[in-house]
């Protein structure tokens, strides 16, 4: 199994406090975190490339406590989702690699009973400086759409032609002016992650 190997990592925590509206009493607060590592795959056809989820594991579990620690603690997390940026000499198959490493990680640091919903997601190639949308839904249930949100990561020198830029993303309630209806979070049966 090849290492992972990062160059960097990138955190953001943004605080929305208004968008125009009234001001909230407490921000609404965006964490994301970014890892580049190095392509273990990148120029060349692999036929198996599963073994690298085992060793992305750690990395997925250490982004996931850092951005839980970022919001003041798991009980602060409502939101979440996880993406990938695939350097050129890879494909996009090496970035859904993430989705285990990363969603599992997310869900396991808060637990069970308060991480039902899947973790959203996105991947695409991109060249340096590429920038990537992740999605963010209810921790608890999909549906929630006062919490659908999406946050943008990105580096201004990755991911090199041989990297793959690794996101994960959480915050701490709905949007600032939320008002469009819906399933409301205080009304989560919390029976099958979408309700």
């Amino acid at each position: 199994m090849p290492d992972v190997v990062v160059r960097k990592t990138i955190k953001s925590l943004e605080e929305i406090w208004h968008e125009g509206g009234p001001r909230a009493q407490k921000p609404y607060r965006r964490a994301w975190m970014l890892a580049v590592i190095k392509n273990p795959y990148a120029g060349r056809y692999e036929p198996d490339i599963q073994p690298f989820i085992d060793d992305l594991r750690p990395l997925g579990l250490q982004m996931a406590g850092e951005l839980i620690e970022m919001l003041g603690g798991k009980e602060n997390v409502q939101g979440y989702g996880k993406g990938a940026i695939v350097g050129a000499d890879g494909e996009v198959e090496h970035g859904a690699l993430w989705h285990a490493p990363g969603g599992y990680a997310m869900r396991e640091l808060l637990g069970a009973e308060a991480s039902k919903a899947i973790v959203p997601s996105t991947k695409k190639l991109g060249g340096v400086g590429a920038r990537l949308d992740v999605p963010v839904t209810h921790v608890m249930a999909s549906y929630v759409r006062s919490h659908f949100d999406a946050i943008e990561v990105g580096c201004n020198d990755a991911p090199k032609a041989d990297e793959i830029a690794l996101a994960l993303v959480m915050t701490d309630g709905p949007r600032v002016h939320s008002r469009s209806g819906g399933l409301d979070a205080g009304d989560i049966k919390g029976e099958d992650g979408l309700r």
